[in-house]
């Protein structure tokens, strides 16, 4: 069957999910409805906000958007199932009930990034680069009743590399993920597709669960190399942070960006602040010192690390924590 005949109705929210439904319109593919979130008020004076997916597909003049606030509603599966649709493809999206999931006939795929089995969850770029990996990638994999754990219908590995952060990583797979969906609808229309199942027992693998702010807390008695690719894999956003104390006493708090670490032997207490007051402010960790290049002291600009010492005073009182 040509690809380009299938009835696809694509489902997603974020930025991630854009280049994969540009691709697939842009390319002559039959996307015959978007489903995503309702849209939100947020901000002052509560103004009516659009999820990036929605603003794409009315860009693209998809004809219907479904904007579910349960993917049960009788109403929107009603309306799904006019859509008719051949064949389901969800990118950072809701979990989905089998009603949905199970309606297209060649079934509904989901892009995820990470090389599954590995990295299960709602966060799996950033745990990659906070773990040290040196490689991750994307997946394509059927839905089933399990999150994370249908049968892989295609892969695409990728480097990380030690200067990647979660900004430019994410950036990459976006682009990587929307090719192998574009590849992944091809494979199923011509009946290529034989999927692989993946181990269904999470022993042994390394999980991706949502972080929050409480995770992203520095721990300073940790070893250089960790600290460094903790915030790499938090940086920009929800990035890494940590409280600070002037003279014993706290004083507020820090976002971290970026980071670099020089091994050193007794350097002192560890979250001790080391500073010349002109260029260079570090913070003692577990084996060395962690210099901060890129820092926003809360209530304040984020800063490169000279133009903070333009005026922060006495920067050796204070203490990282």
């Amino acid at each position: 069957m040509n690809p380009k005949d299938l009835r696809i109705v694509f489902m997603g929210t974020p930025e991630f999910a854009v280049p994969s439904l540009r691709a697939l319109v842009e390319q002559g593919y039959n996307v015959v409805g978007v489903v995503t979130t309702p849209d939100r008020q947020a901000g002052r004076g509560l103004k009516t906000h659009e999820c990036d997916v929605k603003v794409a597909a009315r860009e693209l003049g998809i004809p219907v958007i479904l904007q579910p606030e349960k993917l049960r509603d009788e109403e929107f599966l009603t309306a799904l199932r006019e859509l008719n649709p051949d064949l389901g493809i969800v990118i950072a999206f809701r979990m989905l009930p089998e009603v949905v999931w199970a309606m297209p006939r060649l079934g509904t795929f989901n892009l995820h990034a990470s090389l599954l089995p590995q990295y299960r969850g709602a966060a799996p770029i950033n745990w990659a680069i906070i773990n040290g990996d040196t490689e991750t990638g994307v997946t394509t994999f059927l839905l089933n009743h399990e999150i994370d754990k249908g049968a892989i219908i295609g892969q695409v590995r990728e480097p990380i590399l030690p200067e990647d952060n979660i900004g430019t990583l994410y950036d990459r797979l976006m682009q990587i993920g929307a090719t192998l969906v574009l590849d992944s609808v091809n494979r199923l229309a011509a009946g290529e597709v034989r999927p692989v199942e993946q181990p269904q027992s999470d022993e042994n693998l390394r999980p991706a669960p949502k972080i929050f702010k409480e995770d992203c807390l520095v721990d300073w008695s940790r070893c250089g190399a960790d600290i460094v690719n903790f915030v790499r894999g938090l940086s920009p956003y929800p990035a890494a942070w940590s409280r600070l104390s002037r003279n014993g006493e706290e004083c507020g708090s820090a976002k971290i960006f970026e980071v670099r670490f020089e091994p050193k032997a007794n350097a002192g207490e560890v979250g001790r602040v080391v500073s010349d007051g002109k260029k260079l402010m570090g913070v003692v960790c577990a084996n060395g010192i962690i210099y901060i290049e890129d820092i926003q002291i809360a209530g304040k600009k984020r800063l490169r690390t000279r133009d903070l010492l333009l005026g922060f005073r006495e920067p050796e009182q204070y203490k990282f924590f």
